[in-house]
């Protein structure tokens, strides 16, 4: 029987858990909104927690390691597109290749920076991110949902103002534009390339925000395996968010739900086996795609590249056409 508390727990842990991947969801549909398909958020927020974590650790300041951290995912997402926009690469194999390479890449800064260790050191509570609220509430079901940490909240105004970015700004349409009609946004004299490495870029700094969202706040410390596929369900998010921030929001929710029922199954007397639990959120987002996958509605230009005049004279040049 759950009461107020308990209750009041579960739907701060929801908050909690969702934030992460509501953060890179919401730069993953950016940047699909562009045209280009971000497989690569999973290594990004990998690296993002890394060096959020690391900076945090040294600097003594949060604030700065996460923002770090937002930097270093936008590094990768820089790199994503200039293989995508640019060199008009193959969005998905550069998207795996960047879940293969910085993942890698956060385990040997990890050794390099920590004598060897491949987990940084836990930082420490009055380093970590702050908790908004924190004293100022004395019920404990209401301390338990409106106490969070300032990320949460941070995504939460995220959702509202990407929303009014994308619906009711010049800006947002013609980012929308370039991932419906990206031809005919073209003859209106909106730059193509600009706008989606700037939606790229923003979607690998997001992302990079997710993950230190997770080592500054959720936990106090990078290991290699604290993301645990959350860039992946970022991008289930986006999709069954039907590509819209609202949306990913309410993906992002179910999945914070699901992590905070199987948390709270661990501390009951129902007797599951652990490994079922652990699956239970990573089950039930899938199993909610396959039933509402039918109802979402990609950007048409979406995965597709655009290859402008000065791209195929690069093309006929290397390859001396």
């Amino acid at each position: 029987m759950l009461n107020l508390t308990v209750l009041g727990l579960i739907i701060g842990n929801t908050l909690s858990n969702a934030t992460p991947v509501l953060l890179t969801g919401l730069g993953g549909m950016m940047s699909e909104k562009s045209g280009i398909v971000n497989i690569g958020l999973e290594g990004m927020m990998t690296i993002g927690a890394l060096v959020a974590a690391s900076v945090g650790y040294y600097v003594g300041n949060p604030w700065i390691g996460f923002f770090a951290g937002g930097l270093a995912g936008m590094f990768f997402g820089l790199i994503h597109a200039i293989v995508s926009v640019t060199f008009a690469g193959d969005q998905t194999i550069s998207g795996i290749a960047i879940n293969t390479l910085a993942p890698g890449l956060a385990l040997f800064l990890a050794r390099l920076f920590f004598d060897g260790a491949t987990q940084t050191p836990s930082i420490p509570l009055e380093n970590k991110i702050p908790r908004l609220f924190n004293g100022l509430i004395t019920n404990q079901a209401l301390k338990n949902i409106f106490s969070q940490y300032a990320t949460v909240y941070i995504a939460l105004i995220s959702v509202i103002l990407l929303y009014v970015f994308l619906y009711k700004t010049k800006w947002g349409l013609r980012l929308i534009a370039v991932g419906e009609h990206p031809k005919a946004a073209e003859t209106l004299d909106i730059s193509v390339r600009k706008i989606r490495y700037l939606a790229v870029m923003f979607s690998g700094f997001m992302g990079g925000l997710g993950g230190a969202s997770m080592s500054l706040a959720v936990v106090s410390v990078f290991s290699p395996t604290l993301i645990a596929g959350q860039g992946y369900i970022a991008l289930v998010c986006v999709i069954f968010g039907n590509w819209k921030p609202q949306g990913v929001l309410i993906g992002s929710l179910f999945f914070g739900l699901t992590q905070a029922i199987a948390t709270y199954l661990t501390g009951t007397s129902i007797q599951l086996p652990m490994e079922f639990i652990s699956m239970i959120p990573y089950i039930s987002i899938l199993i909610f795609l396959i039933l509402f996958n039918k109802k979402s509605s990609a950007p048409k230009a979406s995965g597709k590249p655009y290859l402008t005049e000065d791209i195929i004279m690069i093309f006929l040049v290397t390859f001396e056409f």
